[in-house]
């Protein structure tokens, strides 16, 4: 219930908390704190105006959209930068699962796990902590020696690989081109799978 004796909010106020609300889609503690006033009194300001309230997923939408990024995208300023963008983007399309949100690039061959990965640092500016590598191989292989492999590959510590996944109905000669198993390259960050997925509709567009 409102607190009669808190702070209030001047009725002029009120095309400033629309903007604030709507507009901005700041919570109501974001705008309390704006204003220096408390939540009690935003509410009772939103409640005495009749401003409508925001459903579950619309807040949960809201508060997405303010979540910081973990990445920094370079403006590709040369062909050499296009060109990295260009067979990042295609990699993934072949390669990278799009019904989820998080990026997850797989795949065996190591110059192609190194083109991806130069992809994610050099232009989308990614977090290196925020790296993390899945690995895929048979029960007759070495995981420990496969993770120390691609970790040197990949220059990603092996503290970042989580637990692999081991498949016990090995056959001589089963492996194939899985000479070193097989990696997911993740990165969890649905605002910069959503960037990706944006440049692969626009090659779509341009090229299919």
């Amino acid at each position: 219930m409102y607190n009669e004796g808190v702070a209030k909010i001047i009725d002029s106020k009120l095309d400033q908390i629309k903007n604030l609300y709507y507009k901005d889609l700041l919570s109501a503690r974001q705008i309390g704190e704006k204003l220096n006033v408390s939540i009690d009194a935003v509410y009772y300001f939103l409640r005495r105006h009749h401003i409508e309230r925001r459903n579950l997923s619309e807040q949960n939408a809201a508060t997405f959209s303010h979540k910081p990024l973990s990445f920094c995208l370079k403006k590709c300023s040369c062909a050499k930068d296009e060109e990295l963008k260009l067979l990042g983007v295609i990699l993934y399309w072949g390669e990278g699962y799009k019904a989820g949100e998080t990026i997850d690039f797989a795949n065996s061959d190591t110059e192609m796990i190194k083109a991806f990965l130069n992809f994610l640092r050099k232009i989308c500016g990614i977090r290196e902590d925020r790296l993390r590598v899945y690995m895929y191989c048979y029960s007759n292989q070495h995981p420990v020696a496969l993770i120390k492999y691609w970790s040197n590959v990949t220059k990603i510590p092996a503290k970042q690989f989580t637990k692999p996944y081991v498949r016990q109905d090995y056959q001589l000669g089963k492996e194939g081109k899985m000479r070193y198993g097989l990696i997911h390259i993740r990165y969890n960050d649905k605002k910069l799978w959503q960037v990706i997925m944006g440049w692969m509709e626009e090659y779509k567009t341009k090229y299919a």
